[in-house]
Protein backbone atom coordinates (compact mmCIF):
# COMPACT_ATOMS: atom_id res chain seq x y z
CA UNK A 1 0.00 0.00 0.00
CA UNK A 2 1.62 3.42 -0.62
CA UNK A 3 2.08 5.59 1.94
CA UNK A 4 -0.50 8.34 1.51
CA UNK A 5 -3.75 5.48 1.60
CA UNK A 6 -2.20 4.17 4.47
CA UNK A 7 -2.32 7.33 5.99
CA UNK A 8 -5.38 8.32 5.28
CA UNK A 9 -6.78 5.09 6.60
CA UNK A 10 -4.68 5.72 9.98
CA UNK A 11 -6.01 9.20 10.29
CA UNK A 12 -9.61 8.12 9.97
CA UNK A 13 -8.90 5.31 12.23
CA UNK A 14 -7.71 7.87 15.16
CA UNK A 15 -10.43 10.37 14.27
CA UNK A 16 -13.04 7.30 14.69
CA UNK A 17 -11.52 6.71 18.28
CA UNK A 18 -11.90 10.21 19.19
CA UNK A 19 -14.98 10.97 17.93
CA UNK A 20 -16.72 8.29 20.13
CA UNK A 21 -15.70 10.42 23.07
CA UNK A 22 -17.92 13.37 21.91
CA UNK A 23 -21.22 11.90 22.72
CA UNK A 24 -23.70 12.74 25.46
CA UNK A 25 -26.85 9.88 26.61
CA UNK A 26 -30.31 10.35 25.82
CA UNK A 27 -32.26 10.09 28.99
CA UNK A 28 -34.81 6.99 27.57
CA UNK A 29 -32.64 4.89 25.93
CA UNK A 30 -29.46 3.21 25.66
CA UNK A 31 -27.80 4.37 22.96
CA UNK A 32 -26.15 7.79 23.08
CA UNK A 33 -25.96 10.58 20.71
CA UNK A 34 -22.78 10.67 19.43
CA UNK A 35 -19.83 12.34 16.64
CA UNK A 36 -19.01 8.81 15.43
CA UNK A 37 -21.53 8.50 12.62
CA UNK A 38 -20.56 11.84 11.24
CA UNK A 39 -16.61 10.51 10.84
CA UNK A 40 -18.03 6.42 9.72
CA UNK A 41 -19.72 8.56 7.03
CA UNK A 42 -17.17 10.94 6.12
CA UNK A 43 -14.62 7.69 6.23
CA UNK A 44 -16.95 5.93 3.88
CA UNK A 45 -17.02 9.25 1.26
CA UNK A 46 -13.69 9.66 1.49
CA UNK A 47 -11.87 5.62 1.08
CA UNK A 48 -12.05 3.61 -1.20
CA UNK A 49 -14.34 0.14 -0.43
CA UNK A 50 -11.45 -1.69 0.76
CA UNK A 51 -9.80 0.65 2.71
CA UNK A 52 -13.32 1.82 4.52
CA UNK A 53 -13.74 -1.97 5.22
CA UNK A 54 -10.51 -2.50 7.08
CA UNK A 55 -10.43 0.55 8.50
CA UNK A 56 -13.76 -0.58 10.05
CA UNK A 57 -12.76 -3.88 11.20
CA UNK A 58 -9.75 -2.43 12.54
CA UNK A 59 -11.89 0.12 14.94
CA UNK A 60 -14.00 -3.00 15.94
CA UNK A 61 -11.09 -5.37 16.73
CA UNK A 62 -9.40 -2.19 18.54
CA UNK A 63 -12.44 -2.02 20.97
CA UNK A 64 -13.24 -5.74 21.02
CA UNK A 65 -9.24 -6.44 22.76
CA UNK A 66 -10.27 -3.29 25.30
CA UNK A 67 -8.90 0.00 24.12
CA UNK A 68 -11.92 2.30 25.31
CA UNK A 69 -12.84 3.66 21.42
CA UNK A 70 -16.12 2.25 21.47
CA UNK A 71 -18.66 5.65 22.75
CA UNK A 72 -18.28 7.50 25.69
CA UNK A 73 -14.75 5.46 26.24
CA UNK A 74 -15.93 1.76 26.54
CA UNK A 75 -14.55 -1.09 25.01
CA UNK A 76 -14.94 -4.71 25.26
CA UNK A 77 -16.68 -7.74 24.12
CA UNK A 78 -19.47 -6.83 26.62
CA UNK A 79 -19.92 -3.72 24.51
CA UNK A 80 -19.92 -5.70 21.56
CA UNK A 81 -22.68 -8.14 22.86
CA UNK A 82 -24.58 -5.31 24.27
CA UNK A 83 -27.67 -3.52 23.96
CA UNK A 84 -25.57 -1.18 21.42
CA UNK A 85 -23.16 -4.13 19.88
CA UNK A 86 -25.43 -4.78 16.68
CA UNK A 87 -24.77 -0.94 15.70
CA UNK A 88 -21.32 -1.61 15.75
CA UNK A 89 -21.32 -4.41 14.10
CA UNK A 90 -23.14 -2.83 11.46
CA UNK A 91 -20.45 -0.27 10.61
CA UNK A 92 -18.19 -2.13 8.73
CA UNK A 93 -20.97 -3.61 6.35
CA UNK A 94 -23.24 0.02 6.06
CA UNK A 95 -20.18 2.42 5.52
CA UNK A 96 -18.00 -0.14 3.14
CA UNK A 97 -21.42 -0.05 1.62
CA UNK A 98 -21.30 3.72 1.34
CA UNK A 99 -17.78 3.16 -0.32
CA UNK A 100 -19.33 1.02 -3.01
CA UNK A 101 -22.04 3.33 -3.97
CA UNK A 102 -20.86 6.86 -4.01
CA UNK A 103 -20.77 7.02 -7.21
CA UNK A 104 -18.37 9.23 -9.42
CA UNK A 105 -19.89 12.30 -9.31
CA UNK A 106 -17.92 14.28 -6.31
CA UNK A 107 -20.31 16.57 -5.01
CA UNK A 108 -22.22 17.42 -2.24
CA UNK A 109 -25.78 16.50 -3.21
CA UNK A 110 -24.99 13.21 -4.55
CA UNK A 111 -22.89 12.09 -1.27
CA UNK A 112 -25.80 13.69 0.78
CA UNK A 113 -28.61 11.00 -0.30
CA UNK A 114 -26.67 8.08 -0.89
CA UNK A 115 -25.36 8.80 2.78
CA UNK A 116 -28.43 9.00 3.99
CA UNK A 117 -30.46 6.13 1.92
CA UNK A 118 -27.65 3.69 2.39
CA UNK A 119 -26.23 4.30 5.66
CA UNK A 120 -29.04 4.88 8.06
CA UNK A 121 -31.04 1.81 7.16
CA UNK A 122 -28.06 -0.41 7.09
CA UNK A 123 -27.01 1.01 10.53
CA UNK A 124 -30.72 0.72 11.65
CA UNK A 125 -31.61 -2.80 10.68
CA UNK A 126 -28.54 -4.22 12.44
CA UNK A 127 -28.78 -1.54 15.45
CA UNK A 128 -32.47 -2.52 16.24
CA UNK A 129 -32.15 -6.53 15.63
CA UNK A 130 -29.14 -6.39 18.05
CA UNK A 131 -31.17 -4.36 20.77
CA UNK A 132 -34.06 -6.18 20.47
CA UNK A 133 -32.52 -9.60 20.61
CA UNK A 134 -30.11 -8.52 24.34
CA UNK A 135 -33.22 -6.59 25.50
CA UNK A 136 -35.75 -8.59 25.14
CA UNK A 137 -37.60 -5.49 24.03
CA UNK A 138 -40.53 -5.72 21.05
CA UNK A 139 -39.79 -4.14 17.58
CA UNK A 140 -41.95 -1.46 18.61
CA UNK A 141 -40.17 -0.44 21.69
CA UNK A 142 -37.20 -1.31 20.57
CA UNK A 143 -37.59 1.14 17.53
CA UNK A 144 -39.01 3.83 19.70
CA UNK A 145 -35.95 3.58 22.15
CA UNK A 146 -33.01 2.94 19.67
CA UNK A 147 -33.84 4.32 16.50
CA UNK A 148 -36.95 7.42 15.91
CA UNK A 149 -35.35 9.71 18.38
CA UNK A 150 -31.98 9.51 16.40
CA UNK A 151 -33.06 9.48 12.42
CA UNK A 152 -33.02 13.21 12.46
CA UNK A 153 -29.64 13.57 14.12
CA UNK A 154 -28.03 11.00 11.55
CA UNK A 155 -29.48 13.06 8.72
CA UNK A 156 -27.85 15.77 9.90
CA UNK A 157 -24.58 14.13 10.79
CA UNK A 158 -25.27 12.45 6.81
CA UNK A 159 -25.15 15.96 5.60
CA UNK A 160 -22.22 17.46 7.49
CA UNK A 161 -20.10 14.36 6.18
CA UNK A 162 -21.02 15.11 2.82
CA UNK A 163 -19.96 18.50 2.84
CA UNK A 164 -16.83 18.08 4.65
CA UNK A 165 -16.24 15.38 2.24
CA UNK A 166 -16.81 17.51 -0.86
CA UNK A 167 -14.47 20.29 0.51
CA UNK A 168 -11.73 18.01 1.12
CA UNK A 169 -12.10 15.95 -2.03
CA UNK A 170 -11.78 19.39 -3.45
CA UNK A 171 -8.95 20.67 -1.18
CA UNK A 172 -7.08 17.40 -2.19
CA UNK A 173 -7.52 17.56 -6.04
CA UNK A 174 -6.89 21.69 -5.85
CA UNK A 175 -3.33 20.37 -4.16
CA UNK A 176 -2.63 17.49 -6.18
CA UNK A 177 -2.34 20.00 -9.22
CA UNK A 178 0.36 21.73 -7.55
Amino acid sequence: MEARRLTKMALLTALLCISAYISFPLPFSPAMVTALTLVATLTGLLLQPKDAFIVFVVYVLLGAVGLPVFVGGTAGLGKLLGPTGGFIFSWPIAYTLLSICKGKSQNFFSYAWRSIVITIPVVYFFGVIGFMLVTGTPLWAALTAAMFPYIPGDIVKCLVAAWLATCLLYTSDAADEL
